[in-house]
């Protein structure tokens, strides 16, 4: 299993380019990139620079993944380059990112269901609680932009792998790789989202497991907060998700599997104030109400991966949210930003290490044979 990043997570990819940035990820000790778009390798869609850039990474053994973007036609608007790739056809401009990425010989598409919007708290970040469209009609919006986009996807033999993103569940996901066809979707397993809809992170890679084509590889703090959980990306091995039970699971369904770290950006890249705290409502009866799959057995192990999280914290091993926060951030009116390009390659060195130290516990090959991070 080849160990890689997300490019938008990259220190530097904007400023460097896809091309510098496989140079830069080959220095960094890692295996590729996972672009979330075939826009984000060439916003024009250049058939020659992609299929230079697919050389290049190949002739460096780099791995390259890509997608199609957020599938939810709810969220277009926040998303005006689908419409501008297709001359403002949407379905056109999806149908060509399709084979333009076949022709480059990428095959699995990410896609998602929405997006989130961090500067709110609580649930209503979440496009699963919009008050304007209920997210079952969301979900029924989705699944009709998946059948028709399946046609082309089975005539280039490839798939679109649905995220295990901040708003849908894995049962959800599971209910669309039915509905429109194993043939042509899958699953992006992101090791993390899952504990914002309850899910248990283990309990989510045993389900997805057969249809786990593509992955986000991160990890989070979670702890009780006033009006639920508080949620934190934290580098890998330092958050509550149990990686050594997971390796396993996605190493036996798909040896072959990428496994793509995704992380906070770096301030320097994506400069930002202070995020909210991003509460997990878990105890509100309008959050538990839109979580019926939810069973009791799960709920109860989730909060005793939180139990023992929290003993962690108590005993100083795992810094708490607020301090992090600060010590990484800031607050309002706090005007230094020291999580920059350093703080971030530490970041994923950290997490990279973890992961591949991990695997090795576990009896599962991470990586290929390359030089030590620096």
């Amino acid at each position: 299993m080849k160990l890689g990043i997300d490019w938008q997570k990259l220190p530097e990819a904007l400023k460097r380019g896809p091309m510098a940035s496989l140079d830069h990820v080959a220095e960094m000790g890692l295996d590729g990139i996972f672009f979330p778009t075939v826009l984000d390798m060439s916003p024009t869609l250049d058939r020659g620079f992609l299929l230079a850039l697919k050389a290049k990474a190949d002739e460096m053994g780099l791995y390259l993944e890509s997608g199609l973007g957020k599938i939810n036609p709810y969220c277009s608007a926040e998303a005006p380059e689908l419409r501008a790739a297709g001359n403002g056809d949407i379905m056109a401009g999806l149908t060509r990112m399709i084979e333009l990425a076949a022709e480059v010989g990428l095959h699995e598409l990410w896609i998602s269901p929405g997006n989130f919007k961090g500067q709110y708290p609580g649930r209503l970040a979440n496009d699963r609680f919009r008050t304007d469209i209920d997210w079952a009609d969301q979900l029924a919006a989705m699944q009709k932009i998946m059948t028709r986009l399946a046609p082309i996807l089975r005539v280039h033999g490839s798939h679109m792998n649905m995220e295990a993103h901040d708003e849908i569940t894995s049962f959800e996901i599971l209910r669309l790789v039915e509905a429109v066809g194993e043939d042509v979707t899958g699953a992006t397993y992101d090791t993390a989202n899952g504990l914002q809809r309850g899910e248990h992170p283990v309990w989510v890679a045993r389900r997805l497991a057969p249809y786990i084509r593509q992955t986000h590889i991160k990890d989070a703090y979670v702890a009780r907060a006033p009006g639920g959980l508080d949620f934190q990306g934290r580098a890998c091995g330092e958050g509550i998700v149990d990686f050594e039970a997971i390796l396993p699971i996605l190493h036996a369904a798909n040896p072959a599997l990428n496994l793509s770290l995704e992380m906070a950006a770096s301030c320097e890249d994506r400069p930002r104030a202070a995020n909210p705290r991003q509460c997990i409502e878990i105890d509100d009866p309008v959050w538990r109400a839109a979580h019926p799959d939810l069973t009791p057995e799960e709920y109860d192990a989730y909060m005793a991966l939180v139990d023992g999280y929290e003993d962690r914290i108590a005993s100083g091993e795992i810094e708490d949210w607020a301090s992090y926060e600060t010590r990484n951030y800031g607050y309002p009116g706090y005007q230094v930003q020291p999580y920059g390009y350093t703080e971030a390659r530490d970041y994923i060195r950290r997490s990279a290490d973890h992961i591949r130290e991990t695997g090795a516990v576990a009896g599962v090959p991470v990586g290929v044979p390359q030089a030590a991070l620096v």
